[in-house]
Protein backbone atom coordinates (compact mmCIF):
# COMPACT_ATOMS: atom_id res chain seq x y z
CA UNK A 1 0.00 0.00 0.00
CA UNK A 2 2.82 2.40 0.89
CA UNK A 3 4.64 1.65 -2.37
CA UNK A 4 1.49 2.33 -4.39
CA UNK A 5 0.99 5.62 -2.57
CA UNK A 6 4.59 6.59 -3.33
CA UNK A 7 4.18 5.69 -7.00
CA UNK A 8 0.94 7.67 -7.26
CA UNK A 9 2.49 10.59 -5.39
CA UNK A 10 5.45 10.53 -7.77
CA UNK A 11 3.06 10.53 -10.72
CA UNK A 12 1.27 13.54 -9.23
CA UNK A 13 4.59 15.38 -8.78
CA UNK A 14 5.60 14.65 -12.38
CA UNK A 15 2.24 15.92 -13.57
CA UNK A 16 2.61 19.09 -11.48
CA UNK A 17 6.09 19.62 -12.92
CA UNK A 18 4.81 19.17 -16.50
CA UNK A 19 1.94 21.60 -15.86
CA UNK A 20 4.37 24.13 -14.38
CA UNK A 21 6.66 23.82 -17.44
CA UNK A 22 3.71 24.25 -19.80
CA UNK A 23 2.45 27.31 -17.90
CA UNK A 24 5.95 28.83 -17.94
CA UNK A 25 5.93 28.54 -21.73
CA UNK A 26 3.20 31.18 -21.77
CA UNK A 27 1.43 29.92 -24.89
CA UNK A 28 -1.71 28.62 -23.18
CA UNK A 29 -4.21 30.62 -25.27
CA UNK A 30 -2.38 29.88 -28.51
CA UNK A 31 -2.24 26.15 -27.81
CA UNK A 32 -5.87 26.15 -26.63
CA UNK A 33 -6.96 27.65 -29.94
CA UNK A 34 -4.95 25.04 -31.83
CA UNK A 35 -6.29 22.23 -29.63
CA UNK A 36 -9.94 23.15 -30.14
CA UNK A 37 -9.53 23.57 -33.90
CA UNK A 38 -8.21 20.06 -34.59
CA UNK A 39 -10.18 16.81 -34.36
CA UNK A 40 -7.58 15.03 -32.20
CA UNK A 41 -7.44 18.02 -29.91
CA UNK A 42 -11.19 17.83 -29.42
CA UNK A 43 -10.98 14.08 -28.85
CA UNK A 44 -8.27 14.68 -26.23
CA UNK A 45 -10.37 17.28 -24.43
CA UNK A 46 -13.50 15.09 -24.47
CA UNK A 47 -11.41 12.18 -23.18
CA UNK A 48 -9.89 14.36 -20.44
CA UNK A 49 -13.21 15.73 -19.23
CA UNK A 50 -14.89 12.33 -19.47
CA UNK A 51 -12.19 11.08 -17.11
CA UNK A 52 -12.89 14.01 -14.79
CA UNK A 53 -16.59 13.10 -14.83
CA UNK A 54 -15.81 9.45 -14.13
CA UNK A 55 -13.52 10.43 -11.23
CA UNK A 56 -16.21 12.74 -9.85
CA UNK A 57 -18.80 9.97 -10.06
CA UNK A 58 -16.46 7.52 -8.34
CA UNK A 59 -15.77 10.03 -5.54
CA UNK A 60 -19.49 10.74 -5.18
CA UNK A 61 -20.31 7.05 -4.88
CA UNK A 62 -17.46 6.30 -2.51
CA UNK A 63 -17.72 9.23 -0.07
CA UNK A 64 -20.50 8.78 2.45
CA UNK A 65 -20.39 12.45 3.44
CA UNK A 66 -21.79 14.23 0.37
CA UNK A 67 -20.51 17.64 1.49
CA UNK A 68 -17.00 16.18 1.62
CA UNK A 69 -17.61 14.57 -1.77
CA UNK A 70 -18.59 17.93 -3.24
CA UNK A 71 -15.47 19.54 -1.79
CA UNK A 72 -13.35 16.89 -3.48
CA UNK A 73 -15.28 17.03 -6.77
CA UNK A 74 -15.53 20.80 -7.26
CA UNK A 75 -11.81 21.45 -8.01
CA UNK A 76 -11.46 18.57 -10.50
CA UNK A 77 -12.27 20.63 -13.64
CA UNK A 78 -9.58 23.16 -12.65
CA UNK A 79 -6.91 21.05 -10.94
CA UNK A 80 -7.53 17.94 -13.01
CA UNK A 81 -5.97 14.59 -12.34
CA UNK A 82 -3.48 16.00 -9.86
CA UNK A 83 -6.48 16.53 -7.57
CA UNK A 84 -7.92 13.11 -8.40
CA UNK A 85 -4.55 11.53 -7.56
CA UNK A 86 -4.53 13.41 -4.25
CA UNK A 87 -7.95 11.92 -3.41
CA UNK A 88 -6.87 8.40 -4.41
CA UNK A 89 -3.66 8.67 -2.36
CA UNK A 90 -5.62 9.97 0.64
CA UNK A 91 -8.37 7.36 0.42
CA UNK A 92 -6.30 4.39 -0.82
CA UNK A 93 -6.51 2.36 2.41
CA UNK A 94 -10.30 2.82 2.51
CA UNK A 95 -10.63 2.09 -1.21
CA UNK A 96 -8.65 -1.11 -0.79
CA UNK A 97 -10.67 -2.17 2.25
CA UNK A 98 -14.02 -1.56 0.55
CA UNK A 99 -13.11 -3.03 -2.82
CA UNK A 100 -11.29 -6.12 -1.57
CA UNK A 101 -13.01 -7.01 1.69
CA UNK A 102 -13.26 -10.74 2.17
Amino acid sequence: MIILRIVLGSLALVLIWLIWRALADGSFAEVGIWLTSHPWGIVSLVDLYSGFLLAALFIWLFETNKVKACLWIAPIPILGNVWTLAWVIWRLPDLHARLFKN
